[in-house]
């Protein structure tokens, strides 16, 4: 670790921990989704404070209990922090959450809406935004002024796209904050951003700009920000630097691929939940696998992966018994229709390929819906390929996860719309992910690839991730917004 210890207001929506009831007991489980995941490493090496929402009922039994302020807390590697819960009105949390996170701003940003048909932006709309979005984001601004009146000289670092707006309270009633804010998920080109209302478009790039450091995945992701904070709120965008300068403030934005906790993982590799686990699959595989780890999000291209797959067994019988496909999905946002929807498209594509292929015995498609931490690291050891075909994603954990642990040399198919892939292209095999044939023919190379290849392949992600770990994907974030408090001062 390079960079010294700091004091760091950590801001996402869902917390490194939640809190659950096992009979009368309260008990501590591990905070869900990929971001969680690669921020817990965070806790390790600086002094943090972690606001997020409370998302559970005894969430806010912890909340009411601590009279809204922080606890001590501690995560299974034994590295301890501080938590506070911003427990939210309950409607609030809902407009925020389902009506306007997701699916309005989520699906914006992976260029997911059928812009005949959808979205259509009404008064109910409105009202979320500015009754559930924006009073949600007033409430964690809330929190972290209070945190920053306790320590002034800690850095606040929002995460993702639930947090567009607090940067701007914030930066208001603490005018000489420390503010960084990681972009998660693309960012797409300015028109698109005219599916919304002005009012709301404008309000999310102030809001953004409100921060010293704006950090995306890919160079992709940060140029278009550029031009969108140029296009739609008039910032003096600078593509050399990589600077935007909107109300007497500059903006540094840089592109910081977040990756994973190398150690982290290669110890839940060899624990007993997943060796357990890996264990129940060892007995129950084909000769070679075909892997995906998603959530049912239709972003992740979960049934064109099915459709392709198809065309591979199509072209190839002699895979028929031998290959197989196995889907890890955890089911995402099943409160919002698009979701419930797409979950049930992904189970009747599996069940039309399954019904069309399967024989004595052997079943194509093996789909195991359930949030499974333990079981997906433990696929991550056995597979022969890794197929990652999303629509568009902001990075993709998986691809880097995966190939960490993996005990097989497996190839890992990855989507040129990942922020990923801008960082692994050179040792992945590319694939378009609405070019399903292409996939169905990348499929093929992959499990025919030579033994000395996928080694090397595999080897050189392996060598690139102990490289570039979550620790120095922080410590770049850091020494950005030293340069950027230096360059203030």
């Amino acid at each position: 670790m390079g960079a010294r210890r700091r004091k760091l207001i950590v801001v996402s929506n869902r917390g490194p921990v939640t809190y659950g009831r096992d009979g009368d007991e309260r008990v501590t489980r591990r905070g869900g989704g990929g971001l969680v995941t690669a921020l817990r490493g965070l806790v390790a090496h600086h002094d943090v404070t972690w606001v997020a929402s409370a998302m559970s009922e005894e969430d806010r039994a912890v909340v009411e209990e601590a009279g809204g302020e922080a606890v001590e807390e501690t995560l299974e590697s034994g590295a301890s922090f501080r938590l506070r819960l911003v427990a939210h009105d309950e409607t609030a949390y809902d407009w925020f959450y389902n009506v306007v996170s997701n699916p309005i701003l989520w699906f914006l940003q992976h260029y997911l809406w059928e812009l005949a048909y959808t979205p259509t932006i009404d008064v109910a709309l409105k009202k979320a935004w500015d009754e559930g979005y924006a009073r949600v984001n007033e409430g964690f601004a809330d929190a972290i002024v209070e945190e920053l009146e306790l320590d002034p000289d800690a850095t606040v670092f929002f995460h993702d796209y639930h947090l567009y707006l607090a940067p701007r309270f914030v930066r208001e009633r603490v005018p000489d904050a420390l503010l960084a804010h990681f972009v998660h998920i693309p960012w797409p080109q300015p028109d698109y951003w005219h599916v919304l209302p002005k009012a709301m478009r404008q309000a999310i790039h102030d809001g953004l700009l409100a921060n010293d450091v704006i950090g995306f995945h890919a160079h992709r992701w940060r140029v278009n920000f550029l031009r969108s904070a140029s296009d739609l709120v008039g910032a003096d965008s600078n593509f050399v630097d990589s600077t935007a300068d909107y109300r007497e403030r500059r903006a540094s934005v840089g592109t910081h691929p977040i990756s994973v906790d190398v150690a982290e993982f290669e110890e839940l590799a060899q624990s007993d939940e997943v060796l357990a686990a890996e264990r129940e699959l060892l007995e129950r595989r084909p000769e070679k696998v075909i892997l995906r780890v998603d959530r049912t999000d239709p972003s992740k291209n979960i049934v064109r992966g099915f459709r392709a797959f198809e065309l591979y067994l199509e072209a190839h019988p002699e895979s028929h018994m031998k290959v197989g496909m196995l889907a890890l999905l955890d089911p995402s946002r099943q409160d919002i229709p698009e979701y419930s929807e797409y979950l049930g498209a992904i189970q009747r594509e599996a069940r039309r390929v399954n019904d069309r292929f399967q024989q004595d015995g052997w079943m194509p498609i093996d789909v195991v819906i359930e949030d499974n931490f333990p079981g997906a690291i433990a696929a991550y050891k056995q597979f022969d390929v890794l197929f990652v075909n999303a629509i568009f994603d902001g990075l993709n954990l998986v691809s880097k996860e995966a190939p960490l642990v993996n005990e097989r040399d497996g190839v890992v198919l990855l989507s040129e719309n990942t922020g990923a892939y801008e960082e692994l292209g050179e040792w992945v095999l590319r694939v378009n992910p609405f070019d399903v044939a292409g996939q169905a023919d990348a499929l093929d190379r992959a499990l025919t690839m030579a033994p000395d290849e996928r080694r090397e392949r595999l080897a050189a992600i392996r060598a690139h991730l102990r490289e570039h770990d979550v620790a120095a994907w922080t410590d770049a974030q850091l020494a950005e917004l030293d340069r950027s408090a230096a360059r203030v001062g």
